[in-house]
């Protein structure tokens, strides 16, 4: 049984990236792990020099090389986060959402997956997985999401996009996009881009399907 000096190596190697040798590590006792403020489950998948910060909360998902973490984050199950990202404080990846490499994500930026959230089933019981589906949302390679951005499921954000801080997505973003407001509206493309004649993408982009995914009742939707 590890005593405490022990854990706090284990947390403080882990928050300065040093996840060992292999290309992904399993974390392999949460318990060390959240003695030194970072609570990470035993079914957790990191990647090299995976940076992460304390008071976050990782379980069931899989974190790319070199990605950072900042502190106050939790994802959830089934949700990726890719190579190179940088996931600043007091943001929420829930499950379903898959967050390409090269990705920044402000602070305090919420997923969301389920348009329709209900605590009970129509029998006056409290949701079970069996009671609804997940919703994923996309978030492409060279994104930027702004700090307090509110993303509802089931979109894609595109490959370089911008999300400006405080914006609520409601509909899928084109790739090269900016968008702002609420709801997120066009404001321009990237300069270098051509993109005018893909305006009406930004109601029209294919949402991708449900996957079948289990839940449970740490899912804390």
């Amino acid at each position: 049984m590890p005593n405490r000096s022990d854990a706090g190596r284990v947390g403080r190697a882990l928050s300065k990236g040093s996840t060992g040798s292999r290309d992904k590590t399993k974390i392999s006792n949460a318990k060390e792990i959240g003695n030194s403020h970072i609570c990470l489950e035993m079914d957790v998948t990191l990647g090299r020099n995976v940076k992460l910060s304390k008071f976050i909360n990782l379980y069931g998902c899989a974190i790319g090389d070199e990605t950072k973490i900042g502190p106050f984050v939790e994802v959830q199950k089934n949700a990726t986060i890719g190579k190179r990202c940088k996931i600043s404080s007091h943001t929420f990846v829930c499950e379903g959402v898959n967050i390409e490499d090269s990705v920044f994500i402000g602070h305090g930026v919420m997923f969301i997956n389920d348009r329709y959230p209900r605590a009970t089933n129509t029998c006056g019981k409290l949701q079970t997985e069996a009671d609804w589906q997940v919703e994923p949302t996309i978030v492409r390679a060279g994104a930027s999401i702004g700090s307090g951005a509110t993303v509802l499921s089931g979109v894609t954000i595109g490959a370089n996009a911008i999300v400006g801080a405080g914006s609520t997505v409601t509909k899928s973003v084109p790739e090269n996009a900016i968008v702002a407001g609420n709801p997120a509206r066009l404001i321009r493309y990237l300069a270098g881009t051509d993109r005018s004649a893909e305006r009406a993408e930004c109601t029209t982009i294919d949402t991708p399907a449900a996957p079948s995914v289990s839940r449970n009742n740490i899912s804390g939707r």
